[in-house]
């Protein structure tokens, strides 16, 4: 037996990322006294400047940018009440495509085994008990996601699975897909059609409701979930989310769904809690 308390890490590519996939079980655990602990992997620069600035554009300074979403990032943790967070501070890599993702010192063209021994040590730390990241996709392809996605499983390896004996990929059913397009329609009528190819890969995006293994009820924290998006204010126009309003938002999103990749526990599955065999 041991003193040392209960901990869930999750580690995310961009400030804000921590809201969109798990504020509601970061939230959840922090009020059920367990450890949060929160790496957030790049600086966010290349995300939109005051007034909607886009990178590229006139007025854009990254710097400034990654300075504000830090504010914002630290915002955000306080409403869900992290218990800790840690910047690993690799530029902000960008979208697929954008010449930012060859720039020497972005996340994505950092070599995985330096940021993986970069983050084993975090691990070897705060000993956590599950931890929470991305499929190898990125979920959806954005590199700094699929980049946490190989520093995470890397330093897993570099630790070994007697520290860790629950991790997990961050997922979203199909059918709550679905009705995130619905709702996009609705906030959105003038929208064009998209291209039937896009629509096609976000038709991808998520897994079908069965291949879920862990539906973790994060109802009674969708207030705190909505806050601390609101938290990321200079990213407002690219969290469609807030659109919907806290009662809808609440109502969608209060449920949040992962893939277990590793159990030490034999907690038997589907599951509704990242904790299932620990407590």
């Amino acid at each position: 037996m041991t003193d040392r308390p209960l901990t869930l890490m999750a580690v995310h590519a961009h400030p804000d990322d921590e809201a969109t996939g798990t504020g509601g079980v970061l939230a959840r655990y922090a009020a059920e006294g367990i450890r949060t602990v929160l790496v957030t992997c790049t600086d966010g620069g290349c995300g939109d400047g005051p007034g909607g600035v886009k990178p590229g554009e006139p007025g854009h300074d990254p710097a400034a940018v990654a300075s504000m979403r830090r504010q914002e990032l630290e915002e955000s943790c306080g409403v869900l009440k992290i218990s800790d967070l840690e910047m690993l501070g690799y530029a902000d890599s960008g979208m697929v495509g954008w010449p930012s993702n060859d720039a020497p010192g972005s996340f994505w063209q950092t070599p995985v085994r330096e940021g993986a021994a970069r983050l084993a040590e975090l691990m070897r730390h705060y000993r956590p008990d599950v931890v929470v990241t991305y499929d190898e996709n990125g979920f959806y392809g954005h590199p700094d996601h699929i980049q946490a996605h190989r520093i995470t499983m890397a330093a897993l390896e570099m630790t070994g699975p007697a520290l860790t004996p629950k991790v997990y990929w961050t997922t979203m059913p199909r059918s709550t897909m679905r009705r995130f397009g619905e709702i996009i329609r609705e906030l959105h009528p003038d929208l064009p059609e998209p291209d039937p190819a896009e629509a096609a890969a976000t038709a991808e995006i998520g897994l079908p409701d069965d291949e879920i293994t862990t539906w973790v009820d994060t109802t009674g924290f969708s207030g705190q979930k909505f806050d601390a998006l609101a938290a990321h204010a200079s990213q407002g126009e690219n969290i469609f989310f807030l659109g919907m309003g806290k009662e809808s938002f609440g109502e969608l999103m209060g449920v949040e769904t992962f893939v277990r990749v590793q159990d030490a526990t034999g907690a038997a599955l589907p599951e509704n809690d990242l904790f299932a065999g620990l407590r």
